[in-house]
């Protein structure tokens, strides 16, 4: 029996309820009500630092079981971007295989990471027949370093067709293997790139691992520029990620009694609720005790993956909660990052709970986003981002800003083109998202520097100091040297930039692409001005760098806006400024396809034209199936569920009119009127939306602008009607039972 039908406890668990009738919604919430304390479980007991990376083949492990050339070898590749030794590869699968089958791994699978989004794989056992009849566990460098799942099963955007199977996944040794426990067995999960059988990439890893290469040459090209003699050191400058994944919690029962959370991952109908969160006292509240111990359990697995888990707490809105890791390579921060929500959503359901990782759940609400923190360095250079305490003497940090706004400004339709979905259209500009006009926040004391530089020279940074409480038995506090702005999509925090605009249903290989590469572009812009400048003498850097510093903010300064994103005052400055307000998924998908981002991915072999093209399509099919999915669920709930109910209060309501008129009793019929007022309007509203999908949803602008509205008519009349519909009537678990029901 798999796990998920367990409780903690071991018995079996409270069906749950199918959706439909009022009867079946109450089962629900008395399902959700009556389930049992969540019991300990053995291995929290245990510290963190003695399971942190136990299911890892990680260096410890390549160390202990690898000849120390191979190690070596293999490290290098890691640590130096150098290109991997193929000769170890039998080595390397040996030892790999044999460290796995001692921690019970019967099968391996290549983990690759589709167009989907999604994770994917193919179980492959290790037993292989011998001569004799018997079996031997076996594993050959050949099957570490290439497998052939079907090219043509996954989305491709037209580079692989029906008939065009071949596609290749090949070993990834930059992010390390790892095994999955389950009750029946354990699997050697191995990250792979995933392409085609003509080298094109099929997958998210392939792009990011060519833009974090792009972004090491052309970040050398300014750290040698800044060296000691000219010699600058060879460790490779990686971007570093680290996202912060905001979801919601809800008890199961009222998960399967819901088809639009079943099957779309958020709420299509549901009145608000009397209590939201308007009193904030959800946010960093205590976090209820089942909460807690399915975070506990999760963070656990998280360790014992090698996932460096920092942060859990309580979010905004009620029932959504955040966990947070420290910075990794944006390589394996990505993988991480899908490993995250895949053990989220498994150990949810251990607890009698799903894990909605949905932008927008929950109408009205806060919505949930991966926030990308985004920074570069090495081992030999630190980060590259640290301003250190006086950013105006840190000439090599204000090249670096000053290329990342570049960046940004030049590139600002590609950045919300890669955080542009169905789902995070409902989040954006919300009052807990920031706005689609992409701007950047420096803080105080990096927009002093820059308004400074952009007058002839920057020649002081405003202090950090002390925050004095005015309690004699509380410590001072180092204060830092500006606020923090969360209504920005992209904001300087101190030592790295945060994209705030990704969504939390999200994979971060699509940012982080769009980020390493536009980077890349800039820093290789200002190279080529810097190298110009001083001719190879390092008397003319400080010069050229001034000149250079003075250049960008002038040209892109527009793009650096410290005040509240989401006034409407700033969307007609924005407007004023220059810069795009792509509000919908219709209006940025285009961006991905201008010849610019065409030139720029090309440029750097991030992307071809035809890659490009590919995942232009992709996207567009992918939004455009989502609507159709919520259009036509949307209909039938409405048809079949809410209508009905709505009927039955309605004749009841008559029924009752009728009795008392009968009886010479005058009747008040507003309700009756009304509740008559919005069944015509919802049968309405459904006919239209209807119409607007009976030749199906397969234009991303009709979609958009015909279907969308369509079915937030339907819902505006069943909202209405759950108000006034006897509440032993309504089919559906409520906002108010669903947040609230812990």
């Amino acid at each position: 029996m798999s796990t998920d039908t367990l409780t903690r406890n071991g018995s079996a668990p409270t069906a749950s309820p199918s959706y439909g009738s009022g009867s079946q919604r109450q089962s629900a919430v008395a399902s959700a009500t009556s389930r049992p304390a969540v019991p300990p479980i053995e291995f929290l007991d245990t510290h963190p630092e003695d399971v942190f990376g136990e299911n890892v083949f990680g260096k410890a492990q390549m160390k202990k079981r690898l000849p120390k050339s191979v190690f070596k070898s293999l490290v290098q590749t890691i640590e130096a971007g150098e290109k991997i030794d193929s000769t170890v590869a039998d080595i390397v699968a040996s030892a790999m295989k044999d460290w796995a089958v001692e921690k019970g791994a019967t099968h391996y699978t290549h983990v690759f990471y589709p167009l989907t989004g999604g994770t994917a794989e193919k179980h492959d056992s290790f037993m292989a027949p011998t001569s004799d009849g018997g079996t031997i566990a076996q594993f050959s460098g050949k099957e570490l370093i290439q497998g052939e799942p079907d090219g043509s099963s996954f989305p491709s955007g037209g580079i692989r067709q029906t008939h065009q199977a071949r596609g290749y996944t090949i070993w990834d040794a930059t992010s390390p293997a790892y095994i999955l426990e389950n009750p029946n067995g354990t699997t050697l999960c191995i990250p792979t790139a995933f392409v085609s059988w003509t080298g094109e990439a099929l997958d998210k890893k392939t792009p990011v691992l060519r833009s974090m290469q792009a972004l090491d040459a052309q970040a050398h090209r300014i750290t040698s520029l800044f060296a000691a003699g000219g010699s600058d050191s060879k460790a490779f400058v990686a971007s570093t990620a680290g996202p912060e994944q905001e979801y919601f919690l809800v008890d199961k029962a009222f998960f399967y009694a819901r088809p639009d959370l079943l099957s779309t991952g958020r709420t299509l109908f549901g009145a608000a609720s009397p209590k939201g969160q308007e009193f904030d006292d959800h946010y960093f509240g205590a976090i209820p005790e089942r909460v807690l111990a399915f975070m506990n359990e999760a963070e656990r697995e998280l360790f014992r993956l090698g996932v460096p888990v920092k942060t859990r707490h309580n979010e905004v809105a009620p029932g959504q909660y955040e966990i947070a890791p420290i910075f990794e390579t944006a390589n394996v921060a990505t993988d991480h990052q899908q490993l995250i929500m895949l053990v989220l959503k498994k150990v949810a359901k251990k607890y009698g709970m799903e894990c909605l990782t949905h932008e927008k759940p929950f109408a009205g609400l806060n919505g949930s986003g991966k926030h990308v923190n985004w920074s570069l360095g090495s081992s030999e250079h630190g980060n590259l981002l640290d301003p250190g305490d006086t950013p105006h003497e840190n000439a090599q940090f204000l090249v670096f800003c000053a290329a990342v706004i570049r960046a940004v400004y030049k590139h600002q339709g590609l950045l919300r083109a890669v955080v542009a979905s169905a789902g995070n259209d409902h989040r954006l500009g919300a009052n807990e998202a920031p706005p689609a006009i992409i701007s950047i926040f420096l803080g105080d004391q990096l927009q002093d520097v820059f308004e400074q530089i952009k007058g002839g020279g920057a020649s002081s940074s405003l202090p950090k100091g002390s925050l004095e409480v005015g309690v004699d038995t509380l410590p001072p506090l180092a204060k830092a040297a500006g606020d923090r702005n969360r209504t920005s999509p992209f904001a300087f925090t101190g030592n790295r930039f945060e994209f705030r605009a990704v969504g939390s249903n999200f994979s971060i290989a699509g940012p982080l692409v769009a980020m390493n590469t536009i980077i890349a572009e800039s820093l290789d812009y200002c190279a080529t001005k810097l190298e110009e400048a001083t001719g190879g003498d390092s008397a003319n850097l400080h010069g050229a760098v001034q000149n250079l510093l003075t250049e960008i903010i002038n040209e892109c300064g527009a793009i650096i806006f410290n005040g509240d994103g989401y006034s409407d005052d700033w969307h007609q400055e924005a407007a004023q400024r220059g810069l795009l307000n792509l509000r919908t998924t219709a209006d940025a998908l285009p961006q991905l396809i201008t010849p610019e981002v065409k030139e720029l991915f090309g440029k750097y072999s991030v992307l071809s034209e035809r890659e490009i093209e590919s995942r232009y399509e992709t996207y567009c099919e992918q939004y455009c199936m989502t609507v159709n999915v919520e259009a036509n669920l949307t209909k039938k709930i409405a048809r079949t569920m809410i209508f009905p109910a709505a009927v039955r209060y309605q004749s009841e309501l008559a029924a009752t009119c009728a009795n008392l008129m009968a009886l010479g009793y005058e009747f008040d019929t507003e309700t009756l009127d009304r509740v008559t007022q919005l069944v015509k309007a919802l049968q309405d509203a459904i006919g239209e939306l209807a119409a607007a999908t009976k030749d199906g949803c397969e234009d991303v602008r009709h979609c958009c602008d015909a279907v969308l509205p369509a079915m937030e008519q339907v819902r505006s009349c069943a909202d209405e009607l759950e108000g006034l519909v006897a509440d032993d009537l309504w089919p559906l678990p409520t906002y108010q039972e669903m947040l609230f029901v812990k």
